[in-house]
């Protein structure tokens, strides 16, 4: 009978319809382990060698905004750096996609790697803004684009009951990074200099993400992706939208949130080395925190932990932020954020997987990536320019700013949540007895 062959199709769904199911993908579902915890361990290491590495700028922005090095930069200059970052590995999606459909995963990863080191070690040479923006800026983020892309459709191939749990795993390695990084990054600025501190960055990354990329397998052969660099095909897709919506909207407050929690330390009378202290913390709170969404993510559903968590931003920013004045407010908001600021990046490939499927996933995730450029360049520039340096509160627009990108993002989730159930809810015609 029909409901029997869709029951035994049900404990290899993943949750998705069992009657869109065909009898290849149930042949060819992902084996959730062996080998498969390897490329865990693997982009556990890449997230740590490339996010984590790039969480530390908090530590470089708040040194370039203390400090005269380049006398002709402004802040705007130092925030436009940092959201290059983001923005130039976002934007090169359409080709890391391409060169990984004609090479395979691992070519583009290594030169990803390359660039990435030699713009971190081209930086500690720089004299003039202009050179920074080329380095630590578009070479960086070049490189971390190229490094990472390819990396983040592995991963879901591998997993299919365990997949957030995996995913969660891979994206705590950000956390485990950005501890590492923001502390030698200081103790390096401290004891040696900024040049030696984007020289060690280089040079560790470098040689840990060839190790990951090494060791790193996909299953293209198997799943066959349909890698398109740009299928402008999936816009058409209301749930399509409303995912790359939430992503957009969502970014506003996790690049203000990630670089300028360091700066706000300072602007409530901290230290140098407790403003380093609470972006380290952030991290710490990602490394835990991120596993812990993921296992809630396959328990509870990946749309709605997304929603949820976008959710809790918006409350601990106006609950713990925005009021904070002390070290002790400020530390506890850095661990509990840190652990749901960036539910972007801990949610996006399952819950694009729930939507699209498998085959369509490297290329739904070339968009995301797209569209997520803008927010990642200018949100930090706006940051800086909703600050009121006179003012006792300083950063007070910018969180309130942060806050409400975090709830307005919240929304669309819970509109996709409504689409995705509503379109995924099995007919009563397909649950008869033939």
């Amino acid at each position: 009978m029909r409901t029997e062959v869709l029951q035994e199709s049900q404990d290899v769904s993943d949750n998705t319809p069992t009657h869109e199911l065909s009898f290849e993908e149930v042949r060819d579902s992902p084996p959730d382990g062996g080998y498969g915890w390897v490329c865990v361990a693997c982009c556990f290491t890449i997230n740590a060698f490339t996010w984590g590495v790039l969480s530390s700028y908090g530590v470089y922005l708040s040194y370039y905004l203390q400090n005269n090095v380049f006398p002709s930069a402004t802040t705007t200059d130092f925030a436009l750096i940092g959201g290059l970052n983001f923005s130039t590995a976002m934007l090169i999606s359409p080709l890391a996609t391409f060169l990984t459909r004609t090479y395979g995963v691992q070519p583009p990863m290594f030169l990803g790697i390359l660039s990435q080191t030699l713009g971190f070690i081209s930086a500690s040479f720089a004299s003039q803004i202009w050179q920074l923006y080329l380095t630590q800026g578009l070479l960086v983020g070049f490189g971390i684009g190229l490094t990472w892309i390819p990396s983040i459709a592995v991963l879901p191939q591998w997993f299919l009951k365990r997949r957030s749990m995996a995913n969660g795993i891979c994206s705590a390695g950000s956390g485990i990074g950005g501890i590492i990084f923001s502390f030698a990054v200081r103790a390096i600025m401290s004891k040696y200099s900024l040049a030696w501190a984007l020289r060690t960055c280089g040079l560790v990354s470098g040689f840990m993400n060839i190790l990951a990329t090494c060791a790193i397998r996909s299953r293209n052969h198997i799943v066959q992706p349909r890698l398109h660099p740009f299928d402008v095909l999936l816009f058409r897709r209301y749930e399509v939208i409303l995912v790359l919506g939430w992503g957009f909207v969502s970014m506003f407050g996790y690049v203000i949130l990630l670089f300028s929690l360091s700066d706000f330390a300072r602007s409530i009378g901290l230290g140098s080395a407790q403003a380093a202290a609470v972006t380290a913390l952030l991290n710490l709170g990602t490394a835990v925190g991120r596993p812990v969404v993921g296992l809630a993510s396959d328990r509870f559903g990946r749309i709605e932990t997304a929603g949820s968590v976008t959710f809790l931003c918006f409350v601990s920013v106006f609950a713990i932020w925005v009021p904070a004045t002390s070290y002790g407010a400020t530390i506890c908001f850095a661990v509990i954020n840190g652990g749901t600021l960036g539910v972007f990046w801990m949610t996006i490939a399952p819950v694009s997987a729930e939507v699209v499927g498998l085959k369509e996933l490297p290329s739904m995730l070339s968009l995301a990536w797209m569209v997520v450029v803008l927010p990642c360049t200018f949100s930090e520039v706006i940051a800086l320019k909703l600050r009121r340096p006179n003012s006792s509160r300083e950063f007070l627009y910018a969180q309130i700013f942060a806050g409400l990108a975090y709830l307005v993002a919240s929304f669309i989730a819970l509109e996709l949540l409504r689409v995705h159930r509503k379109r995924t809810r099995p007919s009563p015609l397909d649950c008869r007895e033939d």
